[in-house]
């Protein structure tokens, strides 16, 4: 072999040792490009999912603060419905014929009374509350009282209803707390509604 033939085998292996190489790293740059596809094709499957998932959270709760506005608007409403109710309750109750009431203010001394000794304290504008009811009312207590109870000399700052005395005990039976204690049992009942489910 001459030189030229030497030359020409030195460069024919190293062409084919060049060509050897480019397909090795045209082959691992395949590889790569085809793990990097395949790792873009799963990040932007995980990017939806993560982004569908924020989506039905956001979603969530923003419907999650529309419902609590919307029972918190029907709070509003339902509270502004019990006060006219309970307005025109107290205001029937105040212009109810005297028979109608005095048999009302009966029902409730009789359940109200612990002993029969009570003195039944008033109202200054009442006058439907007199000494025939309270009379009454002892009949009512039956036996196992005293049927004691008296109309007080002093008067209560209450619309209507009473107040029974016994000492510094006092248990009131006015409209005004009768009414109150309907608010309460009622508002419980509607704070249910907007926290309950």
């Amino acid at each position: 072999m001459n030189a030229e033939q030497v030359v020409q085998k030195i460069l024919a292996d190293a062409q084919a040792e060049a060509d050897g190489i480019n397909a090795a790293a045209d082959q691992r740059c395949a590889e790569i490009d085809a793990k990097l596809q395949k790792d873009l094709e799963a990040y932007a499957g995980e990017t939806q999912t993560l982004a569908a998932e924020a989506a039905r959270d956001k979603i969530a709760r923003t419907l999650a603060g529309t419902r609590m506005e919307i029972r918190k608007e029907m709070l509003a409403v339902k509270r502004t419905l019990l006060d006219n109710v309970l307005a025109t309750a107290a205001k029937r109750v105040a212009e109810l014929p005297d028979e109608a009431y005095q048999k009302l203010i009966s029902g409730l001394m009789v359940k109200a009374a612990e002993t029969g000794d009570e003195e039944v304290v008033i109202g200054p504008r009442e006058n439907r509350i007199t000494d025939k009811l309270v009379k009454d009312v002892n009949r009512l207590l039956g036996p196992g009282y005293r049927g004691n109870l008296r109309l007080a000399r002093d008067r209560a700052d209450i619309s209507g209803g009473f107040i029974l005395r016994r000492g510094k005990v006092q248990i009131n039976a006015s409209i005004e707390v009768l009414i109150d204690q309907a608010r309460e049992q009622l508002e419980m009942e509607l704070t249910n509604d907007l926290f309950g489910e």
